[in-house]
């Protein structure tokens, strides 16, 4: 990571177990602004845990988290709650898009959330599936799209609240080859457009290899 670049994510000694099972057993890592980053491993070593604890999905049992300068560690549920809707953006494997609203509703509902009014909210999802080329798309409901539209409206989502960090987990294991290095290509678009810093769990050996950097997990600890 180029020393100019700021930190958006700071990991420190990160420990966190499931009743007498340790998951993460010391992590630390940090992360830049604009930077890509791939962790790898094999199922069971803790990457999808570790990617809910940089996401604020879930709490550690020991270490400290600093996400764009902001130390979370000491925040509750509600502080984690706002503090995620604003700053954070999530891609999963099932894009977990509502089947009752429109590509363009399902976008909007995180800044709804955020407390932005319609117009304001539509407007920025409608450049953003614009941007995911899915213009002709906007109106229709999930099941009218392909697998690899539903997780471009899903990316769409995550960056309604311009988020600084969007953290993906899995996120081309349900899409066939030609929309995985489609999804891939997107990411690396978006981060030159928009400089997120983007953290990916994945399984995908051209994915990860594509990265700025790739982290490896074994018995929670990076190698």
């Amino acid at each position: 990571m180029d020393h100019t670049t700021r930190a958006m994510i700071v990991a420190e000694n990160i420990h966190k177990s499931y009743g007498s099972l340790e998951v993460l057993k010391g992590i630390t890592l940090t992360i830049g602004q604009a930077e890509i980053v791939s962790i790898v491993g094999a199922s069971g070593a803790g990457k999808t845990t570790l990617l809910h604890i940089l996401g604020t999905l879930d709490r550690f049992d020991q270490g400290r988290v600093v996400i764009d300068g902001q130390d979370i560690s000491y925040f509750n549920d509600k502080q984690l709650s706002e503090f995620r809707n604003r700053h954070i953006g999530f891609v999963f494997q099932f894009h977990h898009l509502l089947p009752e609203f429109s590509a363009l509703e399902n976008v909007c509902i995180p800044a709804f959330i955020a407390g932005k009014g319609r117009r304001e909210a539509e407007g920025h999802g409608k450049e953003l599936l614009d941007l995911l080329g899915l213009t002709d798309r906007m109106e229709h409901k999930p099941s009218e799209l392909s697998g690899g539209e539903q997780q471009r409206v899903a990316v769409a989502r995550a960056l309604i609240n311009n988020p600084v960090v969007v953290l993906a987990d899995e996120p081309s294991g349900n899409l066939d080859s030609k929309s995985s290095g489609e999804l891939h290509r997107l990411f690396f678009n978006l981060r030159d457009t928009m400089g997120q810093c983007f953290v990916i769990v994945t399984h995908n050996e051209t994915l990860a290899g594509m990265a700025d950097r790739r982290l490896s997990i074994r018995d929670g600890l990076i190698l």
